[in-house]
């Protein structure tokens, strides 16, 4: 008899042995990961996948169809592409250049409506921006307009239940959005940044409608990924470039533990999909 339950409980352990689980919440650095052939690719363009399309672990996230670093040479650009049904932010890190017509420049953010046609370049002194696509279901509608900003024209300010040592700028929101300086995305809720002085922070919390990414630009600190609404169990040194995706429900904040000011920028999009 013991041969009969002993088959079926190894078959059970094997099974459970091989059986995947996606993560809560991944991370790495910008500056580890490599280039990959993309439609923006030419060999003034490189493509360096972070979290979604391009990686080994895209099927992870769901409303986040990509979030890559996009490097182009002086006077160079990228292969021209149509998107399909998905809205892009993009955030512009360094240099020059142009999205169909418009200028870009350092610290620019821009909102890219779903099925447009994106022609990129760049200046004499190339340009370096974070991309971010987000999957737009069949019913909901973003803006149809391709728009621009600078981050330097938008104010900083404490935002809702959040301690004063966080200062935000609210860059791209929804349509319905009265408070960013851009009201366009269909699943994209909201585009900022965070400057949080040293030892403050903007408390560990999640949200059970959305995906987020986190990009360190500037500082150091104790960056928070799942570890329970005190933080305690999920903190994680983080310095310059460290990259995190969260799925809902993922506790997320960031403690600065260094000497200076520490910016991060941070975008929310709904997880297939709710209304708002």
């Amino acid at each position: 008899m013991r041969t009969h339950f002993l088959f079926p409980v190894f078959v059970l352990l094997l099974a459970a042995e091989e059986r995947s689980v996606n993560p809560t919440f991944l991370r790495t650095n910008l500056s580890r990961v490599p280039a990959a052939a993309s439609a923006f690719t030419t060999p003034g363009c490189r493509v360096f996948p972070v979290f979604g399309e391009g990686t080994s672990h895209a099927g992870v996230a769901r409303g986040v169809a990509r979030f890559a670093r996009l490097a182009v040479e002086a006077n160079g650009s990228c292969a021209p592409v149509t998107l399909g049904a998905e809205e892009q932010s993009w955030f512009v890190l360094s240099g020059a250049g142009s999205v169909n017509g418009k200028k870009l420049s350092k610290g620019d953010f821009a909102y890219i409506p779903a099925r447009s046609r994106i022609e990129l370049s760049a200046a004499a002194s190339g340009l370096e921006l974070l991309q971010q696509g987000y999957r737009v279901p069949e019913g909901r509608h973003g803006s149809s307009e391709l728009q621009i900003a600078s981050s330097g024209e938008v104010k900083k300010q404490v935002v809702g239940n959040h301690p004063p040592t966080t200062l935000y700028q609210l860059l791209i929101g929804g349509t319905n959005s009265t408070r960013d300086r851009i009201a366009a995305g269909a699943v994209l809720t909201s585009l900022f940044i965070m400057e949080i002085v040293p030892g403050g922070t903007n408390f560990p919390h999640n949200h059970d409608r959305e995906e987020e990414v986190y990009v360190l630009l500037e500082g150091e600190g104790q960056m928070v990924a799942g570890g329970g609404s005190d933080g305690v169990e999920g903190k994680f040194p983080a310095n310059a470039g460290d990259a995190y995706f969260y799925r809902l429900n993922t506790t997320v904040g960031f403690y600065n533990t260094g000497k200076s000011t520490a910016r991060i920028l941070a975008a929310r999009s709904l997880y297939p999909f709710g209304n708002r």
